[in-house]
């Protein structure tokens, strides 16, 4: 089935689940094997007792697909909850980056200018790179990553995604 790109919304799924042993091989299979598309997947125990964890999901699709992955993360057992933060109310969202430049001269005083702008921290330097740390949405990471590439991106590592409602809600 082909989707139009305007049909197209993106999403962030938290997911909780039993902190056990191929509970992330199965809902990367049900993605695959129903050709949906993981954009970022991030996984955490989130339990004093480390019995439970939490994947967030960020995926794209028309209404109808977001909510067919919905069900489908739903009849999976071991899986508590699903909720579906994009839709649900305002959320927090964050993702972490280490960015890695080399560069020299202006270059050099560019790239440090520009984390300084962006609130990224140099947490390595040498006389020819650095590697910057930057949190935020993705988007902000995103950017960025795009204006390092002008200056010298050597590498990037990112965490993917992971999001929480506002306020008192869990």
């Amino acid at each position: 089935m082909h989707i139009r790109q305007e049909d197209s919304e993106r999403h962030v799924l938290s997911v909780t689940v039993d902190n056990e042993a191929g509970i992330l091989a199965r809902i990367a299979g049900m993605f695959s094997a129903r050709g949906y598309n993981i954009e970022s997947l991030t996984v955490a125990d989130v339990s004093e007792d480390h019995k439970i964890s939490r994947i967030t999901i960020v995926t794209n699709g028309p209404p109808r697909v977001i909510d067919q992955i919905i069900a489908q993360l739903d009849r999976l057992v071991p899986v508590h909850k699903v909720v579906d933060l994009t839709d649900i109310g305002p959320f927090v969202e964050r993702e972490l980056a280490l960015v890695k430049v080399a560069g020299a001269g202006e270059m050099r005083n560019e790239a440090l200018r520009l984390a300084d702008v962006f609130r990224a921290k140099v947490v390595d330097t040498t006389l020819e790179s650095f590697v910057f740390e930057i949190t935020g949405p993705s988007s902000k990471v995103d950017t960025f990553v795009g204006l390092m590439r002008e200056l010298g991106l050597v590498e990037v590592g990112r965490t993917g995604v992971v999001g929480m409602l506002r306020g008192t809600t869990a």
